[in-house]
């Protein structure tokens, strides 16, 4: 549209300058070659331009085509006036471009649960459950930084703990570093589901992996290599990690050093076939040394031996885990072996949009006579249950658990089965 007009001044203009003159000479031609290129360069600057301009914003506003709602002309304006802008400044527009860092994530999880049992001593009533932070944030292409810090309701107060706090190099998909606090990678439960009770199907976890429990260490302080093996259809990874072991309280990690100046390590080697989606196999190995501070202090060596089968498709789904507990005491040389598992099946069924879960648990441990560092008992655990996911991030279960254990010597002291239900709402944000 402004292209002939602007062709038509330039030949107005060489007329002018022709007229009234005699025929054309040599000083005539070369202003008629300088005319035509500049119509040639200002006709590319002209192209130039339009071909910049965004579509919605090349046709002039006019009583015709101009915007009918306000809202839509300041739209329009925007994107011109953005377009202007980005012209006026190229390397503005190429830094907003960039990814910048640190770039901060927050991911969080919570609960709602209700419990009532049969057992002595014990009220049913509401509990607040755990209300879980994640924190995740890039600082550079390789390496990022993760968090994740939980506030715990107490009859008398919270807690806060920071359940891990990890620095990460990625060098490639087949080495990457970390620093921190983790959760230590002894078979498969401890390192899929964390904290957030809306990431099990459960409402709460098994014994072997019980947060706040002492039957594998739940948590690791130090360093952990990790990554992909090549080879082929089998999809093999591996965690390798040393750091300081159990702390004067088994149940928690050397956060603040380690108790007997003697490092632990972990090793774990999982494969996840691809053509299996969904299939996951593996097994770890934990070698630490416990120092128990009694009124003797007391030294002994740990081996942790884990086993893995899992299939989490959703229909079905399946969970199986076994881990071995090895226990030697420096001093008298005495060993005891304090076996555990569990399997987990559910099933998730074709209706309402597949929001029904039913799940069937059962669980076993045991811990020998000669055990010094565990308490001696047997318990077996059966858990009935269903989860309904009321939204994508947020689910309702119910569960029915019945728990027998044989605490004492020989079992002699055995106590009643317990029944008992239990209620849970949880959610993710």
């Amino acid at each position: 549209m402004h292209r002939p007009l602007l062709i038509l001044a330039v030949l107005i203009l060489a007329a002018n300058a022709t007229r009234g003159q005699s025929p054309s000479t040599p000083d005539q031609t070369e202003q008629i070659k300088t005319l035509l290129e500049r119509v040639q360069q200002l006709e590319k600057r002209l192209a130039d331009v339009e071909s910049r301009l965004p579509a919605s914003a090349t046709p002039v506003l006019s009583a015709v085509n101009a915007p009918a709602k306000p809202e839509a002309y300041e739209a329009r304006a925007s994107a011109v006036q953005a377009h202007e802008h980005d012209q006026a400044e190229p390397k503005v527009a190429t830094q907003q471009l960039e990814t910048h860092y640190p770039s901060l994530q927050i991911r969080g999880f919570g609960d709602v649960d209700f419990s009532a049992t049969d057992q002595k001593g014990t009220n049913s009533g509401f509990n607040l459950g755990q209300l879980d932070l994640h924190l995740a944030s890039a600082l550079s292409q390789k390496i990022s930084y993760f968090a994740e810090i939980t506030f715990n309701a107490h009859p008398t107060d919270y807690t806060l703990e920071v359940e891990r706090s990890i620095i990460r190099y990625d060098y490639n998909d087949y080495f990457k570093l970390s620093f921190g606090r983790y959760h230590t990678p002894i078979g498969y439960w401890n390192t899929a589901f964390h904290h957030g009770a809306w990431l099990e199907t459960t409402i709460d976890r098994p014994f072997i992996v019980k947060v706040g429990g002492t039957f594998t260490p739940v948590h690791f302080v130090g360093l952990l290599a990790e990554g992909n093996i090549p080879s082929g259809g089998l999809g093999l990874s591996y965690n390798v990690g040393v750091g300081n072991g159990r702390g004067e309280v088994i149940s928690r990690p050397g956060d603040a050093g380690d108790i007997n100046n003697n490092r632990a390590w972990v090793a774990k080697l999982y494969a996840r076939p691809p053509k299996l989606y969904g299939l996951e196999l593996g097994a770890s190995f934990y070698q630490d040394k416990i120092t128990l501070v009694t009124p003797t202090t007391q030294d002994f060596r740990e081996w942790i031996a884990s086993a893995y089968l899992v299939w989490t498709k959703g229909a079905p789904e399946f969970l199986a885990e076994f881990d071995n507990v090895h226990h030697r005491s420096i001093l008298t040389n005495q060993v005891a072996n304090n076996d555990a598992f569990y399997v987990q099946f559910a099933y998730r069924l074709p209706w309402l949009e597949r929001s029904l879960k039913p799940y069937y648990r059962f669980e076993y441990a045991h811990m020998p006579l000669s055990e010094q560092v565990f308490t001696h008992f047997d318990q077996g655990e059966s858990i009935v249950g269903l989860r309904y996911d009321i939204s994508s991030y947020a689910a309702f279960k119910s569960e029915y658990r019945y728990t027998k254990s044989q605490p004492g010597v020989l079992g002699l002291l055995a106590q009643p089965a317990i029944n008992g239900l239990f209620f849970q709402t949880d959610f993710t944000f």
